[in-house]
């Protein structure tokens, strides 16, 4: 399974990116995916994940209703619509896979969850 993030780039504050995540190797529509991130020097955090139908999402309380998670399994691809960036958004994102397939429902918000993730896509957002 290969993921290859895109659609990262530098951004004022107050702005908008929306990320892809296209997924090649196998079909994504039995599986959840998720968004993470990490800043310089800091750990990589959860941002954002979805089931394996599109009709579910959960997010990190630092980005709900800011950033939107979506999927369209026909281009197996999973999209992170961030809108009214910050300058604390800065960072590597990162769309990940799990190994198993996953239930109609099922959220995976925990990095030890997923085994495959993608080469990880820069967001910088300027003040």
């Amino acid at each position: 399974v290969q993921l290859q993030a895109s659609g990262g780039g530098l951004v004022q504050a107050g702005g908008s990116l929306r990320l892809s995540c296209a997924g090649s190797g196998r079909a994504l529509n039995n599986f959840a995916m998720g968004w993470f991130r990490q800043a310089p020097g800091k750990e990589r955090e959860f941002v954002a994940a979805i089931d394996r139908s599109g009709g579910a999402a959960a997010y990190v309380a630092s980005v709900e209703g800011r950033f939107t998670i979506s999927r369209d399994n026909a281009k197996n691809t999973v999209y992170l619509q961030m809108n009214s960036l910050k300058p604390e958004d800065t960072a590597v994102y990162y769309c990940a896979a799990p190994l198993v397939t996953t239930r109609w429902g099922r959220l995976l918000q925990n990095e030890y969850e997923y085994t495959y993730w993608g080469q990880g896509t820069q967001v910088t957002v300027s003040s």
